[in-house]
């Protein structure tokens, strides 16, 4: 039997909401009065051909973003899986079989046809030009124009179709962080849980990138297979593989109580500290696009929550339906609904750059994201009746 570990909320996680609109307040203001200070960062940045690819500030951040994370997984669990297979299969298929492309349909409907005027029809966002990629200027790519933009190349995309790309990688993103916070609220089942957190990792290495490259080319957005692929090694398999032989290590050398109650402890702040810096220079970038249009967010966030609505019903009905004990149903409905946003913010701004639409829009993926799961949280513990007990 897995030993219930405890995942309650600290301050970090608990005000999460709270602390984001304090980032994009300061990073809006930045961007205002000290504009080139975000600038100057955003170019220091390893370059190939002349273009930035990987910003070394922003690279750090999104590193200790995923580490803590990666770090509390034990993958002796996932052997122990063959005992819940229906719980397993159920969340594998929603998470890489459903989620994905509900979230495109919904993200397409309302920003790409409801919400398009209120976007603005003719705005475009300047975006990133895929890796190794050298078209004329005027060339047509995807949706996008190639232009020249501070003597580099980049592609001229409709703005609905940026926070489109957005909305896409957060879909294509399992949650493998904060679930195991949900799941504890929830008094779900904590094994499966830590199970689900590794599978999904793994399962991320080989299906994100090609999920979210098919979605993005179905949307008429740039393919940048070899940016996916830098940026499933650097932010998914680096810090998993860092994860993996630190944690064996410490648990060897120090145990496994000194490694919960006294590592994990003073690691776990540093998750949410990278996210908060990560989003004032974000903020500092794309906070022009807030102020004339302070809507933006709003549009963004209603086929975000939409999905997350209906992801965790289509999940918990199926759960109910397949006779799963409420210790495994709620935190598989959690699992599905919830998004890795660390890593859509890493991939996003690796592949579009960091001012572009897309980033944005994974960051309103973490605005909406403590706020709603609470909620679904809650819904899930008044109706642990519906279910049997484990």
């Amino acid at each position: 039997m897995v030993a219930t570990k405890k995942h309650d909320m600290g301050i970090f996680e608990r005000y999460l909401t709270l602390w984001i609109g304090l980032c994009i307040t300061l990073g809006v203001l930045l961007g205002a009065y000290a504009p080139e200070l975000a600038k100057t960062l955003d170019n220091m940045s390893i370059k190939i051909n002349g273009a930035p690819v990987v910003s070394i500030p922003i690279a750090i951040c999104l590193f200790f973003m995923m580490y803590p994370i990666m770090v509390k997984i034990d993958f002796s669990e996932v052997v122990k899986a063959g005992k819940s297979i229906k719980p397993i299969s159920l969340t594998l298929i929603i998470n890489w079989a459903i989620k994905p492309f509900t979230m495109y349909a919904i993200a397409y409907y309302f920003l790409g046809s409801l919400f398009r005027e209120l976007i603005g029809v003719d705005v475009i966002d300047l975006v990133k030009m895929p890796l190794g990629l050298d078209l004329p200027i005027g060339s047509l790519y995807g949706s996008g124009t190639v232009v020249m933009q501070e003597g580099i190349k980049m592609l001229a995309v409709p703005l609905w179709r940026s926070y489109l790309a957005g909305c896409i990688l957060l879909g294509v993103a399992p949650c493998t962080a904060m679930v195991l916070v949900w799941g504890y609220l929830a008094k779900g089942n904590a094994g499966h849980t830590l199970v689900m957190v590794a599978i999904n990792s793994l399962v991320m290495l080989i299906l994100y990138g090609l999920i979210g490259g098919f979605l993005l080319d179905v949307g008429q957005l740039p393919i940048p297979w070899q940016a996916l692929l830098l940026s499933i090694s650097i932010y998914v398999a680096l810090p998993l593989v860092a994860g993996y032989f630190s944690r064996k290590w410490i648990v060897a050398h120090k145990g496994l109580t000194w490694f919960d109650q006294k590592f994990l402890h003073v690691l776990t702040p540093i998750t949410i500290i990278a996210l908060l810096l990560t989003l004032v220079l974000l903020f500092s970038l794309k906070g022009g696009v807030i102020i004339e249009n302070p809507l933006t967010i709003l549009w963004i966030a209603i086929p975000l929550t939409i999905q997350t609505v209906l992801i965790f019903g289509m999940t918990y009905l199926a759960a109910k339906y397949w006779g799963f004990s409420y210790e495994n149903a709620a935190p598989s409905a959690l699992i599905g609904a919830s998004n890795h946003f660390e890593v859509a913010i890493a991939t996003a701004v690796m592949l579009f750059g960091l001012s572009s639409g897309a980033a944005l829009a994974t960051v309103v993926g973490v605005l909406i994201e403590v706020p709603l799961m609470l909620g679904l949280v809650a819904f899930c513990k008044k109706t642990q009746r519906w279910f049997s007990i484990a």
